[in-house]
């Protein structure tokens, strides 16, 4: 596996973040970035002229996470060419389903052919996908495949989100990289360090990844009560104040943030389904356990590999980034610390994070979560 990396300054200009001699043949480019730069510049046009020939992804992001570096208003690429190993690509766009995020994981997932197929990197839209639904089309297709991957993001303005796969990014985008050989070894990992506190309470009604009433209460009042003054800026205050959500079946709790909030119907619309009959909780954070979360995604990631890693690709929750604040390359550097310093590091801040739970195959829609991918030849 050969990697090269460069950042796209706010000047305009790319930089390598090493000296490389020589071109890669038919990469895999993933470009995390600003949303308003990737949507009125143009990258792929520069992408193109730095790498011809190339399979190239761009997201934006809620922050570019580049080596041991966090950074806000540029673009990270970072090129992949595989040696020993393939890719194959599919995309498909939600809004040609009508947002149905079921049937666009199925029409996403028949794209990449089954034989051989050892893992699903998902970048998608975070703007109105159901991340549990997307889950359920593709693992429809593909049972038993672990996917991994994150929902894009628009900073904390939760306006707009674009993902292009070789073209311009555009809204409702979602693209899958499967990756295919024998000689490629993949483990992934997530956690949070997110602390519950207050009261349980019971999800009385709720649609999918909507929400409506808690005990039989409204439960968009409820949580306004428990925000107070910081009720007014949702729902980007929600991102401090993120629900553990406990569902019967399954052993371990998820964690849900609010996308978005409809004043009219009195309801939250969350990253995933938040299934009614659930236990849910309010939960908050400090810097140290986000930091000690990261260190045990990695270390979890690290568990199981014979190779060391040569890329890590981290998806990262925007609330844990607005948390940590000028503290926030301490879970990059904690993560570096498990992995090894000899693995390229790459990824976005997002929207919602995938990946399974420890001992499983099966993704899950997180939020709040660190979560790595750890590739090798």
């Amino acid at each position: 596996m050969k990697i090269q990396q460069y950042e796209r300054k706010k000047n305009g200009n790319w930089e390598p973040i090493s000296s490389y001699d020589e071109k890669l043949k038919n990469p895999l480019v993933l470009v995390f970035g600003n949303r308003f730069i990737i949507e009125k510049e143009p990258i792929l046009d520069e992408i193109k002229a730095l790498f011809n020939e190339s399979e190239v992804i761009i997201g934006s992001s809620a922050g570019e996470i580049l080596g041991a570096n966090v950074t806000e208003g540029t673009i990270s690429l970072t090129a992949i060419e595989f040696e020993n190993s393939s890719i194959k690509l599919g995309h498909q766009n939600i809004l040609d389903t009508q947002k149905d995020a079921l049937e666009t994981g199925k029409r996403l997932a028949d794209q990449l052919p089954s034989e051989n197929l050892k893992h699903i990197f998902i970048v998608s839209e975070g703007s109105y996908v159901n991340g549990s639904a997307l889950i359920d089309g593709i693992e429809a297709i593909h049972k038993d495949i672990p996917c991994t991957g994150g929902l894009c993001g628009d900073d904390a303005r939760f306006e707009k989100t674009l993902v292009g796969y070789n073209e311009n990014p555009k809204e409702g985008e979602i693209v899958a990289v499967g990756f295919y050989g024998d000689s490629l070894q993949i483990t992934s990992a997530q956690y949070g360090g997110w602390t519950s506190f207050g009261p349980e309470r019971i999800i009385t009604k709720s649609d999918n990844n909507v929400l409506f009433e808690l005990d039989n209460q409204p439960a968009l009042d409820l949580y306004k009560k428990y925000l107070g003054d910081k009720a007014s800026e949702l729902p980007q205050s929600a991102l401090l104040y993120p629900l553990s959500v406990k569902t019967e079946g399954r052993k371990e709790a998820i964690v849900r943030t609010i996308l978005s909030i409809d004043e009219e119907k009195n309801a939250m619309i969350l990253a995933g389904d938040v299934p009614e009959g659930s236990v849910v909780q309010l939960m908050m954070a400090n810097i140290d356990k986000i930091a000690d979360g990261a260190s045990k995604a990695a270390e979890i990631a690290m568990e199981s590999r014979d190779k060391d890693p040569q890329l890590a690709l981290l998806v990262s929750c925007i609330g844990r980034k607005l948390v940590m604040d000028q503290r926030v390359e301490e879970e990059i550097e904690e993560v570096i610390e498990e992995v090894g310093e000899n693995a390229v590091i790459t990824g976005f801040y997002s929207y919602g994070e995938l990946a399974p739970f420890s001992n499983s195959t099966r993704c899950e829609l997180h939020n709040q979560t660190m979560t790595l991918t750890l590739l090798s030849e």
